[in-house]
């Protein structure tokens, strides 16, 4: 896009778990850690040098806690969030009208102690696209963007026909992928074609795959920029930043360049 101010660290901060732990999909179960273990391991995700942190509404507690562990330091990460859903007793809840949009990202920005999003993602439902053809969110972040709120807009979906679709208007895509998904393969290239990023959740498969060789699966795919990972202990991270390193380190050596938003 020829605009390198946010730059994304390989391995980014999926903060699902620091805020939820109800109707989860992960292989195995976890207790939510309480403020002051949220507070030492954000900062220490940080100190590590990952520099890009994800949440949502729909994770719970997340946006909360990241506002008050992160909020002194907050030009030191890139930080995204979604609208278009909220988990609210024990369910998920879909608004994906331009009042709805606003709203989120207002509650969000506040919850975050921040005055402006880096990036937002449609945070589509299993139908995504008739979120992209029947709901006006897109041209709500437009708006957003324009008005300063966010700097980015983006869609993470799961159909490779609406991923594709939102490929016309994204700066950057949120999609599963790993050695047992290839699905959305195809559009991860498409994008990275277009200078589009590529933000991949559920690298692991919500902890079903092993973690170093699925670091290494992900992030050999060059059109990859970053991948989401939620692990609650720090040390795991370290070794997945490294793990990650080691990767891009090669890509390097081959000709590609780190990859910028």
């Amino acid at each position: 896009m020829g605009d390198t101010s946010l730059t994304l660290s390989p391995i980014g901060f999926g903060a699902f778990k620091i805020g939820r732990n109800e109707n989860v999909k992960y292989a195995q179960g976890y207790p939510l850690p309480d403020q002051h273990a949220v507070d030492s391991l954000l900062n220490g995700v940080l100190d590590l040098g990952i520099n890009y942190i994800d949440t949502a509404p729909a994770y719970g507690l997340s946006e909360e806690r990241i506002g008050e562990a992160l909020a002194g330091r907050r030009d030191e990460f890139v930080l995204s969030s979604k609208v278009g859903e909220s988990f609210v007793d024990g369910r998920s809840v879909y608004d994906f009208s331009a009042s709805g949009a606003r709203e989120s990202v207002e509650r969000s920005l506040r919850r975050l102690r921040t005055d402006v999003l880096d990036i937002v993602f449609v945070h589509a439902s299993r139908d995504d696209m008739a979120v992209l053809n029947d709901t006006e969110v897109v041209e709500a972040l437009q708006g957003l963007r324009d008005g300063g709120l966010i700097r980015r807009m983006g869609f993470s979906g799961y159909t490779i026909e609406a991923v594709r679709s939102a490929l016309s208007w994204s700066d950057a895509i949120m999609v599963e992928y790993h050695s047992e998904d290839l699905t959305l393969e195809p559009v991860i290239a498409e994008a990275a074609e277009r200078g589009i990023r590529v933000i991949v959740k559920k690298g692991l498969s919500s902890g079903r795959l092993d973690a170093g060789e699925s670091v290494q699966f992900v992030l050999s795919n060059e059109g990859v920029t970053s991948l989401l990972v939620g692990s609650l202990n720090l040390e795991h991270m370290r070794e997945n930043l490294r793990e990650a390193r080691c990767v891009r380190a090669v890509e390097c050596e081959k000709g590609f360049s780190h990859q910028h938003l």
